[in-house]
């Protein structure tokens, strides 16, 4: 199941990738590589974190085609995408939750401790998003007002306590998965968010 959310949560970031890129009037190498890192990032950024090599993509080239087929199709189709917006939140969502879990997963292969294991889920979950921004000059979303780190940590945080309860895997993934979407759904419904912090000088 996580790895069919997975496929469908990287088509959705790649799209999402190509559109930033078109609002910034990029060529079609830019549109690939923002395609790809924000699809692919968070996962390459936490594998060189945690020494974990070969980086996933590398072994799965499929995925790689698969990104740059996506964010080259959005190209063509952009203009009626804006009609799908919804299904564009489902989907960023899902992945979120699926990349959370994937990179908890990834940490707890390798023995690290339980911080690490959070850690490495939240880093999973937002670094794409986060270098997609950074690419395209802007202030990263998950920087600003939304909840959507805070949601990848409190999905990382249940399935790691579940696990510690010896809550079987499946049902431990589809529960903190659930929980992970409801809670950000709610956010979105809801509009949540962190405090923010905003400091000027006089003379600004």
């Amino acid at each position: 199941m996580l790895t069919a959310i997975y496929l469908l949560a990287i088509t959705a970031e790649a799209m999402t990738g190509a559109l930033a890129a078109g609002r910034r009037n990029m060529d079609i190498f830019g549109v690939s590589v923002i395609a790809f890192v924000t699809a692919l990032g968070g996962g390459t950024v936490r594998d060189m974190l945690l020494g974990h090599f070969p980086v996933a993509w590398t072994q799965h080239p499929a995925y790689l085609y698969l990104v740059l087929s996506a964010g080259l199709m959005t190209t063509l189709i952009a203009p009626g995408l804006h009609r799908l917006n919804r299904i564009f939140v489902v989907l960023d969502a899902m992945g979120l939750m699926a990349f959370s879990l994937i990179g908890c997963n990834v940490a707890l292969s390798m023995h690290y401790p339980t911080d690490v294991v959070i850690i490495s889920g939240v880093i999973t979950g937002v670094c794409g998003g986060v270098l997609r921004d950074v690419f395209c000059n802007d202030t990263p979303l998950v920087f600003r007002r939304e909840l959507y780190a805070s949601v990848s940590l409190v999905t990382c945080s249940v399935f790691v306590f579940l696990r510690a309860r010896g809550v079987n895997d499946d049902t431990n993934l589809a529960v903190s998965f659930l929980i992970g979407m409801a809670l950000r759904a709610l956010a979105i419904w809801r509009d949540w968010h962190l405090p923010t912090f905003s400091y000027k000088t006089k003379s600004e």
